[in-house]
């Protein structure tokens, strides 16, 4: 089953990966990280069907997707 992995701390808060997500799965955090950016986070990792549109938007390589 595919998985997505965020590394937050390189997150930007752009959300390109929001915009790009085909499920509408990715949504920014109420949190923030070091840098002060909210950060981008799957909702339903489950329902992830790995086609990685995220991790391509992303200008950061925040987003890596596992299978």
């Amino acid at each position: 089953m595919p998985r997505p992995v965020f590394f937050q701390e390189r997150c930007k808060g752009c959300e390109l990966c929001t915009v790009a997500c085909a499920k509408k799965l990715i949504t920014m955090s109420a949190a923030f990280n070091t840098k002060g950016y909210a950060f981008a986070t799957c909702q339903d990792e489950a329902a992830c069907v790995g086609c990685a549109l995220c991790a391509r938007a992303c200008p950061d390589s925040v987003i890596e997707i596992y299978k």
